[in-house]
């Protein structure tokens, strides 16, 4: 997972991408996971997990 070109991990999970976006600073509560602006998603979507 990137933000900003920064690399911050692997998520294996939506927690994990609701912990590594507020790592980088932003408040849970602006984190909506099927906002196509904020989360660029590839291979699947949210709900889509390995």
């Amino acid at each position: 997972m990137t933000a900003h070109a920064e690399i911050l991990g692997l998520a294996h999970s939506r927690e994990d991408v609701v912990e590594f976006l507020r790592r980088a600073g932003l408040p849970p509560e602006h984190i909506k996971l099927d906002d196509e602006n904020l989360i660029e998603w590839r291979g699947g979507g949210s709900d889509v997990w390995e």
